[in-house]
């Protein structure tokens, strides 16, 4: 059992009152959401306070990171206090928690948590932490444990490390801000020269293998990220574009600064069409000056959003499922987004705002569906925000659930099902059922359960006999995730006539490095033949998997073709991945140049070799 620490003191406030607090029931009559939905207030103070995160364990319960110590900017943390972790239970299955217990109340900048492998994962900067509860009775075991350090926890502020989220592949996932000089990266002891640096991007670390890497780098303040039904993931930003889709190795578009490689020449941009604040005629900062105008109400209501959810549940209608929400800190509100394929990848188009409230202490901070499909929505519940130093008021906080029409209870404890009976649930609607019943076979693998064969097979079978592409790919990731999946098998999904199962075949045949000569050679052949767009987007990320002289086949492959010459994104990709790979060998890049049918590639090439030769007669 976990000793007790020093007792900090109480949670105080420094915020002055200028706009009054509503009463909880008061702040529930000033939400308005569509027609046919229902607002209910899941919780609210004492019972939660500055719910900073949450995340859902196997029985259906809340866990609600409150983060007390984020403070103005004067004092930046207030070291003196503690951050907690708790657990929230409606156990009347009323939609209302009536049940508060407190896991960890150790914490210091707390940002984020998630659960699995028998106990909880906390973004508690400098370090991720993870407590384990092996026996499940709420308690830690002891101290925690230190998984990773050397996040920056002095200058970043609001752009702290956060957003702990498993990914389909099995890979825990965060995400991290572009202030301060930066963070270099490693399990504990790692040497300062073999750390890997980011200063803002996403990033991945696998539970067993104990490796981390940066998925991509850019942008400015990412608060939120999620997958769509295909595997696809999504992030939201503020500032510069508030909708990115997720390409590893990606460059994207930063606030300011440099990225690390000077030689990107292009970065991304986002990936929606439009802003939330009125572009045309107003900077992102003007809402401070001005208040909201109209113009900036019908855009969205500002640039800051924290919290993204792309809903999957089984209890909103059909119309919403696969959107993309996100809570828009300033505009008081739920943005709504729909996916649309677009060239090699995505665009995002506004749809209408989903949730507005009247209450100016709202502060949504992340959202997420449940076990019942039913959306819960954290409010930080602050008249302050990051760029403000008026004070802080830790002694607030609320929960609102968002349902349509009637809920079904959850009752079971997904942990006492036996692995075939977790297999099963892949199929079901709800993909918080799927997601969680994955996340407990992969657990499972490390423990060798008897019956992980049987449900092995019974997920092979589904993944043969379903005509849904959604269904075959939960199949493949519950595969590959509890150990199932084998190169030769994999090699053979790459012919499926399916995009999406193209593209993951290539994702998890490189998945823990460099891809095999086999697998190479399977992925030169398809940059030359199989022009969909993600399979190409894919292939360009693989890249950079391979060591610099290994580049130039497939690069060659995917430059031979010019079906998406102009894509905003794919040109670049190929770019990133052969760029560091131009000056080490002048003969293969000029050679490339000769068979390449992407304008924006040979270019870059030529820009890369003149500027090594001006370098080289310098020396000279």
């Amino acid at each position: 059992m976990l000793a007790a620490a020093p007792k900090a003191p109480p949670p105080f406030n420094t915020q002055e009152l200028s706009t009054p607090l509503l009463k909880p029931a008061e702040a529930l009559k000033a939400v308005t959401v569509p027609k046919g939905f229902r607002v209910q207030l899941a919780a609210a103070e004492p019972m939660v306070q500055q719910p900073i995160d949450m995340a859902w364990d196997a029985r259906g319960r809340l866990w609600v990171a409150e983060c007390y110590t984020y403070a103005e900017r004067e004092t930046n943390f207030e070291k003196k206090l503690k951050d907690r972790i708790i657990i929230l239970e409606d156990t009347n299955h009323d939609g209302v928690f009536d049940k508060r217990k407190i896991f960890w109340d150790g914490a210091s900048q707390l940002t984020s948590i998630e659960i699995g492998f028998g106990g909880v994962w906390a973004a508690c900067a400098p370090e991720i932490l993870f407590l384990a509860d092996k026996n499940g009775d709420d308690v830690p075991d002891g101290k925690p444990t230190v998984v990773l350090d050397g996040f920056d926890n002095d200058k970043v502020r609001h752009n702290i490390v956060n957003g702990l989220r498993w990914g389909p592949d099995g890979w825990l996932y965060g995400r991290h801000g572009i202030l301060g000089p930066g963070s270099k990266v490693g399990v504990p002891g790692t040497p300062e020269a073999k750390r890997t640096p980011i200063n803002c991007g996403l990033w991945r670390y696998h539970p067993k293998r104990k490796t981390f890497e940066v998925v991509c780098h850019g942008t400015t303040n990412s608060w939120g990220h999620d997958w769509d039904e295909h595997g696809q993931l999504f992030f939201i930003n503020t500032v510069i574009g508030h909708l990115w889709h997720v390409v590893p190795g990606a460059r994207y578009q930063r606030m300011y600064g440099e990225h690390f490689d000077k030689h990107l020449y292009e970065l991304i941009q986002q990936t929606a069409d439009h802003f939330h604040w009125d572009i045309g005629k107003e900077k992102w900062a003007d809402l401070k000056k001005t208040g909201m105008t109209s113009g900036t109400d019908a855009a969205g209501g500002g640039h800051a959003h924290t919290g993204m959810m792309i809903y999957l549940g089984d209890n909103w209608p059909v119309k919403y499922r696969g959107r993309l929400f996100t809570l828009n800190f300033h505009g008081l509100r739920m943005n709504q987004d729909t996916l649309h394929r677009k060239g090699a990848g995505y665009v995002g188009k506004h749809a209408p705002d989903f949730m507005k409230t009247k209450d100016k202490w709202f502060r949504g901070i992340e959202l997420s569906y449940g076990p019942d499909g039913g959306v819960y929505v954290l409010d930080w519940s602050d008249i302050g925000e990051c760029h403000e130093n008026d004070g802080i008021h830790r002694t607030s906080g609320r929960i609102y659930k968002i349902t349509h029409g009637k809920t079904r209870p959850h009752k079971l404890n997904l942990a006492k099902l036996s692995s075939p009976e977790l297999a099963k649930l892949q199929g079901s609607r709800n993909e918080w059922l799927v997601r969680q019943s994955r996340q407990l076979l992969q657990a499972r693998t490390a423990t060798d359960h008897k019956d992980l064969a049987e449900a092995r097979e019974f997920l092979l079978n589904t993944y043969r006999s379903t005509s849904s592409t959604p269904t075959a790919l939960r199949a493949m990731w519950a595969l590959h995730v509890t150990g199932g999946l084998e190169e030769k098998w994999l090699l053979e999904q790459t012919h499926d006539a399916r995009e999406h199962i193209r593209v993951w075949a290539i994702k998890l045949l490189k998945e823990s490095g460099t891809p095999s000569k086999a697998a190479l050679r399977r992925f030169v052949k398809l940059a030359q033949s199989d022009t969909a767009g993600l399979v190409q987007l894919e292939l360009a990320s693989t890249l950079q998997r391979l060591p610099h002289a290994q580049r130039w086949e497939l690069a060659t492959a995917l430059v031979s073709h010019g079906k998406f010459a102009i894509d905003p994104v794919l040109p670049l990709m190929i770019w990133y991945g052969i760029n560091p790979a131009v000056p080490e060998n002048r003969a293969e890049a000029l050679k490339l140049i000769g068979k390449c049918k992407i304008p924006k590639i040979r270019q870059f090439i030529a820009r890369r070799l003149a500027g090594e030769s001006g370098k080289a007669k310098d020396k000279k």
